[in-house]
């Protein structure tokens, strides 16, 4: 009887799902800020689920496989993509840099699981000049859509196909799956605008920045175009149908995940629906909207998931560390081809000053 637990380090929330002989037995949530503030408090909360085999831990951009044991200063700044003078300036980003010394000190089984571009089910040719394929949290979203649709259709891991939008309370980012296999991705920093962040940056704007801290991800999203970053989602739905600002907003986001589903059915041409997960789905008139939407490119479901307080994100992370750990999702570990991921999110570089990048920071 395998007991495992998944961890989704979000932007608004810590989420905690913990799965035993796979069935929910830890089901929870955090604030960001909280846990940002004490980091103590996600270690007694694992501590007081034990025994466990194994916690998919919160991974940020992703780490092939990686044990807590085994994590160093190069971990983690592949993890997080931000170095010490800036850590600080990210609260969840500074609360992880902090919980790893607590984590090694607790002695918790944690693995660090990766991101979309780790997997070699993705071509090589898609991960060219990319780091953003989708962060480790992503990858977990699609594991949930894997098992829902094998579950929802009653079919095998491997006759699973779809595109999944996962609409984040920071993020957007589409993946795509063929075969139950992840097969490509566009990370929030790489598709269109999120709730919180711009999504992808002209290069034009980022020369003209001349260099910039790394919370500017963080903003230029949708909210910040509504001209009220501090709006929450059913407000800003609300805002979108009386004030202009707003509805450019609101064609911003949706058209945004249109066209990000749109290109990755380049990638598969004929998927059996569309999925949608994240944060801002949770608000029925933001849901609808894409429905209707994206309905004219192929059926639209929303993913269904197992717990009632936890994120896709964090069961889907449950599902993958039961899977590891020779559980009942071992088979979907194994489809997914999980346990070959390998690389950093740096190999893929053939921009001029790439090979700089990677000396400075691989070595």
């Amino acid at each position: 009887m395998v007991r495992a637990i998944g961890i989704d380090p979000g932007t608004v929330s810590f989420d905690v799902c913990g799965l035993e002989d796979g069935q929910v037995f830890l089901d929870t949530t955090v604030p960001s800020v909280e846990f940002a503030a004490n980091p103590q408090a996600l270690i007694d909360l694992l501590q007081s689920a034990r025994p466990m085999d194994l916690i998919a831990g919160p991974s940020g951009y992703g780490l092939p496989l990686v044990r807590i044991e085994e994590f160093g200063a190069q971990e983690r700044f592949l993890f997080t993509l931000v170095d010490e003078r800036e850590r600080e300036r990210i609260p969840v980003l500074g609360g992880m840099g902090k919980m790893i010394p607590l984590m090694k000190k607790s002695g918790l089984p944690m693995l660090f699981i990766p991101g979309v571009i780790h997997l070699l089910t993705v071509p090589e040719h898609r991960k060219a000049n990319k780091i953003d394929m989708g962060t480790a949290d992503k990858l977990c979203c699609t594991a949930l859509g894997i098992y829902d649709q094998a579950r929802h259709y009653g079919i095998r891991y491997e006759e699973t196909s779809f595109i999944l939008a996962e609409v984040g309370g920071a993020y957007t980012a589409v993946m795509a799956v063929e075969g139950g296999k992840v097969v490509d991705g566009l990370g929030g920093t790489v598709g269109g605008p999120g709730y919180y962040s711009l999504g992808a940056m002209d290069g034009e704007l980022a020369y003209l920045l001349g260099g910039f801290h790394k919370e500017l991800l963080f903003s230029g999203g949708v909210a910040y175009m509504a001209g009220r970053p501090e709006l929450s989602p059913e407000a800003f739905a609300e805002q979108a149908e009386t004030d202009e600002c707003g509805r450019m907003a609101w064609e911003a986001l949706v058209e945004g995940v249109v066209k990000g589903v749109a290109a990755e059915m380049t990638v598969v041409p004929a998927p059996r629906e569309i999925l949608l997960s994240g944060r801002l789905c949770r608000t029925e008139k933001i849901r609808q909207g894409l429905i209707d939407r994206l309905s004219k490119l192929a059926p639209v479901r929303r993913v269904g998931g197992f717990a009632q307080v936890a994120k896709e994100a964090a069961q889907g992370a449950a599902l993958i560390a039961d899977g590891l750990a020779g559980g009942r999702y071992d088979k979907l570990a194994e489809v997914m081809e999980i346990r070959g991921a390998q690389g950093t999110v740096l190999d893929h570089l053939h921009i001029r000053g790439g090979e700089a990048l990677k000396q400075k920071y691989l070595g």
